[in-house]
């Protein structure tokens, strides 16, 4: 077959891939190659790469209507795009029978997607009420947002909000969520919304910029936390230095600080560079000077032009991040991490 030219079109629902481009780029796709689409989402980076070159994918995704839907896209690939439910930070264990060979390359989209945020019964918005879920797999034994609210100490809550969603009135919330639930216990996101708007006021944005509403911080911190975002992300960035092999590519799309924050920390330290303080990187990091593992493929981040920021607002605050992996072995991989550090 002819691969056909790499789509940026939007894909099911309206949702377009952010960076799709500068991704592409970064994975360089080319026939007979094997990729893993972390975060597969709607499908948009995998069906870009699928069609860039003759080649395999593997999509990822905890979100189980999120592999649903992929079964339709996967049908149109003749088996070159296959799907698995699970977390990425588990991608070693859930392809450990699969692969034959070492990986190619690895994408990754991290945060939540926009269809989830369009989903009012999943409870990731405060733009729109619905139960205080949260739960990238949409149900399980994982606590929701709720579960941590209602029942969290407020010292506990406070440093949940202030260390994932960098909310600098963090104690005031936790304090005014553990007086509202003494009450009744908080359930809709619409009712947190409103209480921490109470709380905290809207921050000024750029000049001609919509403010930020003020309740972002917090729903950012309780999704994070939810979902143990962090250490997924430590966790899969590890996986894919053990699963990709000599000039295979990682491309990393974060949305905000702590996340880039890690990614920048991890690539630097496998890169070879001088490793500098993070209280979010673990200090295991900088120990032991071993071989390199990978070679950033430029400096800094990549970010959106202007046309895409204006046709997809969610690409203003993407940055890609994107490296080359040696022929060093993998560094040993870390067991467990604690939620807050």
């Amino acid at each position: 077959m002819s691969p056909r030219p790499p789509s940026t079109g939007p894909t099911a629902g309206g949702h377009r891939p952010v960076l799709l481009k500068e991704v592409l780029e970064a994975l360089a796709p080319r026939d007979g190659a094997i990729y893993v689409d972390g975060t597969f989402g709607a499908g948009g980076y995998s069906r870009a790469i699928l069609e860039a070159a003759d080649c395999t994918v593997w999509g990822i995704d905890r979100d189980k209507s999120a592999v649903a839907r992929g079964r339709e896209l996967a049908a149109g690939y003749a088996g070159r795009l296959q799907l698995v439910e699970g977390c990425f930070g588990d991608m070693a264990e859930l392809l450990a029978d699969q692969l034959g060979e070492p990986l190619d390359g690895v994408a990754l989209d991290l945060g939540v997607s926009s269809m989830q945020l369009d989903q009012p019964e999943r409870g990731f918005s405060f733009r729109a009420d619905g139960p205080l879920d949260m739960r990238m797999e949409g149900a399980g034994e994982r606590p929701t947002a709720a579960d941590a609210v209602n029942s969290l100490p407020e010292a506990e809550l406070a440093d949940i909000i202030y260390t994932y969603g960098e909310e600098r009135r963090a104690r005031q919330v936790a304090r005014a969520i553990v007086a509202a639930r003494a009450e009744k216990p908080l359930t809709r996101t619409g009712e947190l919304a409103e209480l921490v708007r109470g709380v905290v006021k809207s921050p000024k944005g750029p000049k001609g910029a919509k403010a930020i509403d003020p309740a972002t911080r917090t729903f950012q911190a309780l999704r994070i936390y939810v979902n143990d975002e962090l250490g997924e992300l430590h966790r899969g960035l590890e996986a894919a230095e053990a699963l990709l092999g000599p000039g295979g590519r990682l491309a990393v799309v974060s949305f905000h600080s702590l996340e880039d924050r890690i990614v920048k920390q991890f690539l630097r330290v496998r890169s070879g560079q001088q490793a500098g303080g993070s209280r979010h990187a673990p200090p295991s990091l900088a120990e032991d000077a071993k071989d390199p593992t990978f070679t950033p493929l430029f400096r800094g981040t990549r970010r959106a032009g202007e046309e895409e920021c204006r046709e997809n607002p969610r690409a203003r605050s993407a940055q890609l991040r994107a490296a080359e992996r040696t022929a060093a072995p993998a560094w040993p991989r870390r067991q467990g991490e604690a939620r807050v550090t």
